[in-house]
């Protein structure tokens, strides 16, 4: 009997090189640089990074389907299919030279290389001609030990309804080999469990070296996206950009590789960083999960970053804080207002999974009380889209405020809503607190869920003397929000959609 999968998005998203890299050039290979970018007279990136071999698509297992497989009724719903592949390769370690600074501008070289066997899950298109050409590529989230996939939980909407391809790429040895996750937690049915150990007919022959090689993974990664050989991950279609993503700890690793990678690898042509904490991941083995010290994004950048952070990331065990920096022509920062580092969305997703496979439920609302419920999921939309426009169009998304900040806390309103950052309508037209802070007293995964606190029937007559008003009030927010470039006018009309239909002020 297959085990319930429900479960592993939300474990993934519960978060707490002078010498290139090994393999030969490319251009030693037959069919060389076969996807042709945009730009005729730009290079594909990346020709230095190694290349992997390919094998798949993979199938069978005593499971019947790869681990964090989508649900189906996504795949159906907008036109995708999902595929599984194997990459076996030569992967360089990393070590700093120098002090790794507080301005990012690190300097990594090699030390020493280790073959390693690691798979990868893609979501394409099922129609050639539905594609847009871009492929955004998640370093899966390995806090609890295993793959999970926040990021395409998140935002798959926006993926999917565009005609991105998707790939997610278990980087680090944790999810594969098994060992001591960084958040350790019991589910339903017992702890999570690696690939190996998941499904041992399916992966028992992957090999991962160690996390100092998980950087040079992940680059091959998009190798196998840029640059196909006998099997193509993508079947066929032509990658023109491909843009790097991760969440909590895989920001840390985001910007770690930003800082220090990027300018060996050059194989990304963007970089989406969500909720990262102060400083940048380990190049060795250990050090904490959510990054160490503090470390901003060096800004002598080639390529678009565009950071996104909760108000759980500000303090607290994450401390973005410490970090903030100014917008530049190639990085912009938006912190949104009323969102929490994990929340309700990352659930509902979750929940159709659960549908999709029929495994049992996870109430995390029993455990924590009510978890926010804000906008994350759409603000991430606008994000993704307009890192999408950025890279291939070179349209900067808006600049975003920050959140306020005075005493080492955010700034609150007297409801307690947070004042500044990136608004929307379930913070400018109301009818609950939403609060990336958990009450206190609550347990690590309790704490990166914030807190949902609805408004009294009093409140809210005093607030919406009619339904119309309400309804005029998250209209006016939600198209503000979208002239500003915080919105997509589809999620705007949702959430209108949603306000006509609430019972507010209560009837």
């Amino acid at each position: 009997m297959r085990r319930p999968l429900l479960v592993l998005v939300l474990v993934g998203v519960v978060a707490a090189v002078a010498a290139c890299s090994s393999g030969r050039s490319p251009a030693e290979e037959e069919g060389g640089d076969r996807r042709e970018d945009g730009d005729p007279d730009r290079p594909v990136p990346g020709g230095d990074v190694g290349r992997p071999t390919v094998t798949g698509p993979v199938t069978g297992g005593t499971q019947g389907q790869p681990f964090n497989a989508m649900p189906p009724s996504i795949a159906e719903r907008y036109g995708y299919v999902e595929e599984e592949f194997f990459l076996d390769g030569e992967a360089t370690a990393y070590q700093p030279e120098g002090e790794l600074g507080e301005d990012g501008r690190w300097t990594v070289t090699a030390a020493g290389a280790a073959p390693y066997r690691t798979r990868v899950i893609v979501r394409r298109p099922a129609e050639a001609e539905d594609f847009d050409g871009t492929v955004f590529v998640e370093w899966l989230n390995v806090t609890a030990g295993v793959d999970g996939d926040p990021d395409f939980g998140l935002a798959h909407a926006e993926l999917l309804r565009r005609g991105s391809a998707y790939v997610g790429v278990s980087a680090q040895r944790v999810s594969v080999e098994g060992g001591q996750a960084a958040l350790p937690i019991e589910l339903p049915g017992g702890a999570p469990q690696p690939l190996k150990q998941w499904d041992p007919e399916r992966y028992g022959e992957l090999a991962h070296p160690g996390d100092q090689y998980s950087y040079d993974i992940y680059s091959q990664a998009a190798q196998a996206v840029r640059r196909p050989g006998e099997v193509d991950v993508l079947g066929g279609l032509t990658a023109r950009h491909v843009i790097a993503m991760g969440e909590s700890q895989s920001g840390a690793r985001m910007l770690s590789y930003v800082d220090g990678v990027h300018p060996v690898a050059r194989i990304y042509d963007g970089f989406l960083v969500h909720s990262r904490g102060g400083g940048g991941a380990p190049f060795g083995e250990g050090g904490f999960v959510l990054g160490e010290g503090v470390a901003r994004v060096r800004d002598d950048l080639d390529v678009p970053v565009l950071q996104f952070e909760t108000e759980t990331d500000l303090f607290g065990p994450l401390g973005f804080f410490g970090a903030r920096q100014e917008d530049t022509d190639l990085l912009r920062t938006w912190e949104v207002a009323g969102t929490a580092h994990a929340d309700q969305a990352i659930l509902d997703y979750n929940a159709e999974m659960a549908r999709d496979v029929g495994g049992g439920g996870f109430d995390l609302a029993s455990l924590c009380g009510s978890i926010n419920e804000g906008p994350q999921a759409e603000v991430l939309r606008a994000a993704v889209a307009a890192l999408r426009a950025w890279v291939v169009d070179g349209e900067a998304p808006p600049e975003a405020p920050p959140l306020e900040v005075e005493g080492g806390a955010i700034v609150r309103d007297e409801r307690g809503i947070a004042r500044g950052g990136i608004r929307t309508p379930p913070v400018e037209a109301p009818v609950a607190v939403l609060t990336g802070e958990a009450p206190p007293g609550g347990s690590v995964i309790c704490l990166l869920f914030g807190e949902t606190r609805p408004f009294d029937a009093a409140t809210l007559a005093e607030l919406y003397p009619t339904h119309a008003d309400y309804v005029d009030a998250v209209t006016a927010s939600a198209d503000a929000a979208v002239a500003a470039g915080f919105l997509l006018r589809e999620d705007a009309d949702a959430l209108v959609a949603e306000a006509e239909d609430a019972d507010v002020p209560p009837s």
